[in-house]
């Protein structure tokens, strides 16, 4: 690691000022930290943001939705039980997605902008065209892990467990920097690297996620979380599927089906949730839902086998929003 300093203010304000002057903001560094080892981030100054009050925990107001501070640990959201009533998907997306140890430092917002994890782009020595170079490594190399709709001259996959549950949702984000303040929806917060758009968020220099809010609508939805890895447990997904609706006399409203492992950004196509509107969900709308999520698809050398794990995974979760 290169010697950086290091600043934990405790009012918001004096971090923003901090982040502002280029510093690199560390929550619970259960990435950052790797990045660092790794070469891939030198900070001249780490500032802390874990003394700041305000940015932990969660809340629900009623008719105002559900609140998640940015800095609350991923541990809370798993083993908190009136959030896992009122939201179970969290519960389900979080529950394999790491060690207890990482569950318990990573943080909300960490988890959503934690970076890819292609070994070409976490090499040091690779010049991939992520950090720079005039190439993705991985369309002729080792791609069994990456993108196979969605990429262009980049092909990572988006990596979180908690993104794809939370844009099921219609999750929106509020951000703060010295500048000022804006909100936009989660999904809006990632980037297919592309042309001069080298980068996988659309957070600005010296910009925190403060808090993610639910709509209260959203919160009426059934959802369900579904994953396939290489191991049994605490693994990174090789896809996964958020499915959230209302059911209603046995149909199903507001569909979402939103899908991770096999693009740069959270997978979501509007068209195969507007096909469910009003459906039983049975087998052959599940099917139909699955074709239209992956039309276009084109597999790489080594995974071709995510088109077959994203099929059924999507009908596995949509079945199970209407299984008694």
């Amino acid at each position: 690691m290169n010697a950086f300093s290091y600043a934990r203010p405790t009012a918001l304000a004096d971090a923003l000022r901090r982040l502002r002057s280029g510093a690199v903001a560390l929550a619970g560094g259960t990435d950052l930290l790797g990045l660092m080892k790794d070469g891939l981030v030198r900070p001249d100054t780490l500032v802390d943001l874990t003394g700041i009050e305000g940015l932990r925990g969660w809340s629900r107001e009623r008719g105002k939705g559900l609140r998640i501070g940015a800095l609350t640990p991923l541990i809370e959201l798993e083993g908190n039980p009136q959030l896992g009533q009122l939201m179970p998907i969290l519960r389900e997306a979080l529950r394999d997605a790491a060690t207890v140890q990482l569950r318990t430092m990573g943080t909300v917002g960490g988890n959503l902008l934690q970076r890819n994890r292609c070994w070409y782009f976490r090499d040091e020595g690779t010049p991939c065209w992520l950090k720079g170079g005039t190439r993705c490594f991985a369309v002729d190399g080792e791609n069994r892990y990456h993108a196979i709709i969605g990429a262009r001259e980049c092909v990572m996959v988006s990596p979180s467990d908690l993104v794809p549950a939370l844009v099921a949702y219609d999750a929106e984000i509020s951000l703060a920097s010295s500048r000022g303040r804006r909100h936009m929806k989660l999904a809006d917060l990632f980037v297919a690297p592309h042309g001069r758009e080298r980068r996988e968020h659309a957070l600005r220099p010296g910009e925190l996620i403060t808090e993610i809010r639910i709509p209260e609508a959203a919160l009426a939805r059934k959802g369900t979380y579904q994953k396939a890895m290489d191991r049994k447990a605490w693994s990174f997904a090789l896809v996964s599927v958020a499915a959230a609706a209302r059911i209603e006399r046995g149909v199903a409203r507001d569909v979402r089906v939103v899908l991770g492992g096999i693009a740069p950004i959270p997978w979501r196509v509007a068209a195969a949730e507007k096909g469910l509107e009003g459906s039983e969900l049975d087998e052959a709308a599940c099917a139909d839902a699955a074709e239209r999520v992956l039309a276009g698809a084109t597999p790489l050398r080594d995974n071709g086998y995510k088109l077959t794990l994203a099929r059924e995974l999507v009908r596995r979760a949509l079945r199970s929003l209407v299984a008694a």
